[in-house]
């Protein structure tokens, strides 16, 4: 279903279309702009500052931004998206509906961030009158090279910049990094005053951080600078994310961004909640293992990256914490967030 990007307060649920009721009636003139980034939510967020770029290069044109349902809260108040399309794919209707929604407006071109199968069918079916996309040598699926009618081959490391090298293929102007992302709504229970932040769960367990680690650094976090350690996690995670010594916070996508904003500083694994801290600007440290900080690192320069020197980089989805992780240390991740708090606050 299609949403503008920012409507009225109303009681609809998130992501109900406003164009059938009056908001925007009908299809705009002009050609507009299609992004398609389905997710997740740290690649959404890594292509934030490309988003812009593009809107910044076709200012008049309207751009709408097609991803899941459930990453739809990070772009509420985006001054860059016109439009948001939610591609539902859970059921046949559900998929009929949201390319009904794509095809309600008329695109110059999409740009398809995520290079998949499935993202690069999605621009297909939307029917633009180009598809801009990477090379097939950058792409894990590499078929979906033949959808686009012109590629890239970026020659930047990190992901953001990538992304801003596609956008300008495309025509994005050059401008400064910016991650547009709304200010959270609070939930569920945060201590009144400073706290550490840390999201254990990743979308690969071999990207995880032990939680006998996260216990060990909540207590010295607690016995050496009186500072708690929160754990966030979604409420579908029972406690596959809690630690002895940590306080628990449940919520969704709006409480974490919320709970990131509040937080003293983030201690980050490779997942969507360490870029969004990034993003945010936040202090903090970032404990890596299989993948490459250079490519897929927090981007910004204020988290401090732990790497185990004998980590191998590889992007196969491991089922277990490797020893990599496990290999990065309680004390050496207090020891580099103490230095990262006295940078951020000198005596």
């Amino acid at each position: 279903m299609s949403t503008t990007a920012n409507p009225p307060a109303d009681d609809r649920a998130p992501g109900q279309s406003r164009d059938r009721e009056g908001a925007v009636s009908g299809a705009p003139s002009q050609p507009g702009i299609l992004v398609v980034r389905l997710g997740a939510m740290g690649d959404i967020i890594h292509a934030l500052p490309a988003v812009a770029s593009l809107k910044r290069g076709y200012p008049d044109a309207r751009l709408t931004w097609v991803l899941e349902p459930r990453w739809a809260p990070l772009l509420a108040e985006n001054p860059f998206v016109d439009r948001v399309v939610l591609l539902r794919r859970e059921t046949a209707r559900g998929l009929l509906e949201s390319f009904r929604d794509l095809h309600a407006e008329h695109y110059r071109f999409a740009v398809d961030f995520q290079g998949l199968l499935k993202s690069a069918l999605t621009a297909v079916f939307a029917r633009p009158k180009r598809i801009f996309g990477f090379d097939a040598a950058q792409l894990r699926e590499r078929a979906a090279a033949l959808f686009y009618s012109s590629k890239t081959l970026a020659v930047s490391a990190h992901v953001v910049e990538r992304n801003l090298e596609l956008a300008a293929a495309a025509g994005g102007a050059a401008i400064h990094c910016v991650f547009p992302l709304p200010p959270g709504i609070p939930e569920g229970d945060l201590p009144p005053g400073a706290f550490v932040l840390a999201s254990p769960l990743a979308g690969w367990r071999s990207k995880q951080w032990p939680l006998e680690h996260y216990a060990a650094l909540a207590e010295r976090l607690a016995r050496e600078l009186d500072m708690p350690l929160v754990l966030n996690g979604p409420p579908s995670a029972g406690a596959a994310f809690q630690a002895q010594g940590a306080l628990p916070h449940v919520s969704g996508l709006a409480g974490l961004i919320h709970a990131t904003r509040r937080a003293a500083a983030v201690i980050g694994v490779d997942s969507g909640p360490l870029h969004l801290a990034a993003a945010l600007g936040k202090p903090g440290v970032a404990i890596f293992g299989p993948t490459n900080p250079a490519r897929n690192g927090p981007y910004g320069g204020s988290f401090r990256v732990l790497r185990s020197p004998f980590a191998a980089t590889t992007y196969k989805r491991g089922a277990d914490i490797g020893d990599n992780m496990r290999a990065v240390s309680p004390g050496e991740v207090f020891e580099a967030l103490t230095a990262v708090l006295n940078a951020e606050h000198p005596a």
